[in-house]
């Protein structure tokens, strides 16, 4: 699949708006690598990212940069030997520990359309992403 970064996605949207997936996950998450594997070998839901999404992965624990998103800005926040984004905060529901994976797809217009905490399934993201593609 291809993926982009937060700081990507502004110049993008302008040249090409498309809906923009968010799928946030930890290194140490083992449904995320789970997951990732199924996604990955089902070519169809591949190319549907692909040709109509842009899709941003999201390491929320270990990215430590500076991210602008929606006109604000986001920092790491270092707890001991850890630590969590605060835009993966800001993008969850649980504002106290997010749940891995976690999807978030946005419209073109960068409106909340999907969200979804923990595992999905390869057949009900692919129905989501066929039903949101079409709008």
């Amino acid at each position: 699949m291809k993926t982009g970064t937060f700081s990507d996605l502004e110049t993008v949207m302008k040249k090409d708006p498309k809906p923009v997936i968010i799928h946030l996950y930890t290194d140490w998450c083992s449904v995320c690598k789970m997951e990732k594997h199924a996604l990955n070998k089902d070519k169809e839901i591949v190319d549907l990212i692909n040709e109509n999404f842009y899709m941003v992965n999201f390491e929320a624990e270990k990215t430590k940069e500076k991210i602008q998103f929606q006109g604000r800005e986001f920092e790491y926040l270092p707890n001991g030997n850890t630590g969590i984004h605060e835009l993966a905060l800001a993008l969850s529901k649980n504002k106290d520990q997010p749940v891995y994976p976690l999807w978030i797809i946005l419209d073109r217009n960068l409106n909340l359309v999907y969200y979804h905490e923990g595992l999905v399934i390869p057949e009900k993201i692919k129905q989501r992403l066929l039903e949101i593609s079409a709008l």
